[in-house]
């Protein structure tokens, strides 16, 4: 099944900037970016994954998994994924399109921090073209060049499985 990038971005339009009053916000509780770009890939995706522990899904805030809200454990649970839900893979920048992911490592050593969503690149995607959105310091059409990263990880979505 396709990601519906459409969606996934007017979700990402419409609630950059506000909270989602049906999510639980984890700013003060290690921030919310995870836990809104996973709004914005579920609103694309459509499905959940159920699976307990390893799975990705949020039913309220005592009954979720970690992927749902954790930035390392979202990577983990996209790329890895053979199940049910949306599946990814780490690409290069130039093949990310808008609804993908990035996820920024502030301080090195393999240890990532920030989960934005990428909503505009250029035709041929680069690090001065690229516009994300994101929470916990809430941002839409922000450009990645303003961001300070040690390192950089772009995850691109690359379908959705039923079962």
């Amino acid at each position: 099944m396709e990601y519906d990038r459409e969606k996934a971005l007017s979700y990402a339009h419409e609630w950059a900037l506000k909270r989602n009053p049906r999510y639980l916000d984890f700013e003060n509780f290690g921030g919310d970016c995870t836990n809104f770009a996973s709004q914005v890939v579920y609103s694309g995706s459509g499905i959940m994954n159920y699976t307990p522990n390893i799975g990705w899904h949020y039913i309220d805030s005592y009954n979720r998994t970690p992927a749902w809200t954790g930035v390392d454990y979202l990577y983990n649970f996209l790329v890895n994924n053979q199940g049910a839900g949306p599946f990814a893979e780490r690409v290069d920048i130039k093949d990310v399109r808008p609804g993908d992911l990035l996820q920024l490592s502030f301080a090195g050593g393999n240890h990532y921090n920030h989960t934005p969503i990428i909503v505009q690149t250029g035709s041929f995607p680069r690090k001065d073209n690229i516009l994300t959105a994101s929470h916990t310091d809430d941002t839409d059409d922000y450009a990645l060049t303003e961001y300070d990263w040690v390192d950089i990880r772009f995850i691109h979505i690359k379908g959705v499985r039923k079962y």
